[in-house]
């Protein structure tokens, strides 16, 4: 019997508060390796142990491909590339039909 596997993509909004734009890693609900690890990877800039807040948003939608889905690290980081192109595409659609 086939498995049948369902992505739910969550789309939040986050509006950044007055200096809030980077924050602690040390905040972050997030093991320190597995955020090295996405460093080294070039998915998310790790500056003096702050990211910036959009990418915890991404990082969120990679641990859910992996849990849910079991996608490995290199190809999670590739999907959610993929999904911000295609929201990006989106909205510049939206933004020409609203012309």
């Amino acid at each position: 019997m086939a498995r049948k596997y369902h992505l739910q993509i969550y789309r939040h909004t986050v509006s950044p508060q007055h200096g809030a734009e980077w924050v602690d890693i040390d905040s972050l609900d997030i093991h320190p390796y597995f955020l090295e690890a996405l460093a080294d990877l070039g998915f998310i800039e790790i500056k003096d142990k702050k990211l910036r807040q959009k990418q915890v948003s991404r990082i969120n939608k990679i641990q859910r491909l992996r849990q849910s889905l079991g996608v490995n690290l290199p190809g999670a980081c590739i999907i959610v590339d993929l999904l911000d192109r295609l929201e990006e595409l989106e909205n510049e659609i939206e933004h020409m039909r609203r012309r």
